[in-house]
């Protein structure tokens, strides 16, 4: 069979996959006995990153999703809880079984290599232009589809307004994402929590909105529209989750929040931002945001640098003014 395979697929189409593999697992640096330039191997890394996305899981989850030899996990495991890394608890479904789980300085970790990743793929990228990127990462995205076998059948994402319990959802989603991503501390979480309960409390609903993206009722992201004065709104909270980025979600939030924004009569849009969040502000500049102001600040545990970003309504999307 496997003779049969060679004479089936071309020489030229195998060394150049193996030419790649080599290629990139030098480039992003999985080969480094010291991944990212901490104490971790790249599987140890995998498995904290696994342990802190699921919260609570099970040594046989693990072993089954990564595809792991069950006794070097459970060496692995021991040694992440002999390190203060990991807890186990009893599995109310199952008597005899253990759930695991990271302690704080486990999460603490987590968040260590999850800025350290995304630092070495900033550096990776920055020197490539945007137009490249995209086109990088949909190439990206057809490796996987084709390796994997799988379609996507998965339902569209809908984008609804707010109901009943969706603040928390929001709430939760910002918080982990902002701490995992950047290291934020719990000062984020308020100032979310203080927004979203004015946004509730004083809700006026000819003159505000918040929009929530799903798929299949999975909260998917979310944004908010908030009145800023007579003629004036703010654009507020835009996220997008991990799962759906790439996808043209963010855009699609702010278009609804600008559209709305324009049919309640306001004349201007303002957001306030940080300058490494530099995903949603390309989405800002490809509306038509323009920066206004920055400024230095020490908020959520960091060193950050404020921005004030404002859209002229007034004007239609090509710039020039709307008829009266």
């Amino acid at each position: 069979m496997l003779h049969s395979a060679f004479a089936e697929i071309g020489n030229d189409e195998i060394e150049s996959i193996r030419a790649f593999n080599r290629f990139y697992t030098n480039r992003i640096g999985v080969l480094d006995r010291a991944f990212l330039d901490t104490p971790y191997t790249l599987t140890e890394a995998r498995v904290i990153y696994e342990l802190a996305a699921q919260g609570t899981t099970s040594a046989s989850r693990l072993t089954e999703e990564l595809s792991l030899d069950p006794a070097y996990l459970s060496r692995m495991l021991k040694s992440f809880t002999d390190a203060g890394l990991l807890e186990t608890t009893r599995d109310p479904a199952d008597g005899r079984g253990r759930l695991l789980q990271l302690t704080l300085r486990g999460r603490g970790i987590a968040t260590d290599l999850a800025q350290r990743s995304r630092q070495r793929i900033v550096a990776l990228l920055e020197p490539i232009a945007e137009k490249e990127r995209r086109e990088l990462a949909a190439a990206m995205a057809s490796v996987k589809a084709l390796l994997s076998g799988e379609k996507d059948t998965r339902a569209p994402i809908t984008i609804r307004t707010h109901r009943i319990g969706d603040m928390g959802t929001v709430i939760a989603g910002q918080a982990k994402a902002y701490t995992e991503t950047y290291g934020w501390n719990g000062e984020y979480e308020a100032l979310v929590a203080e927004i979203c309960a004015a946004f509730i409390r004083n809700f006026d609903p000819v003159r505000e909105r918040c929009w929530i993206a799903e798929r299949d009722g999975a909260f998917l992201g979310s944004i908010f529209l908030v009145k800023g004065g007579k003629e004036t709104a703010k654009l507020r909270l835009l996220h997008v989750e991990a799962a759906a980025r790439g996808q043209g979600l963010g855009t699609r939030l702010v278009d609804e929040c600008i559209a709305f924004a324009r049919s309640a009569g306001y004349r201007r849009l303002e957001l306030w931002t940080n300058d490494i969040l530099v995903s949603a502000r390309r989405i800002y500049i490809a509306a038509g945001f323009k920066l206004e102001k920055e400024e230095a600040h020490h908020s959520f545990g960091k060193d950050l640098t404020g921005q004030i970003w404002a859209l002229d309504l007034t004007a239609m999307p090509s710039g020039k003014p709307l008829p009266s």
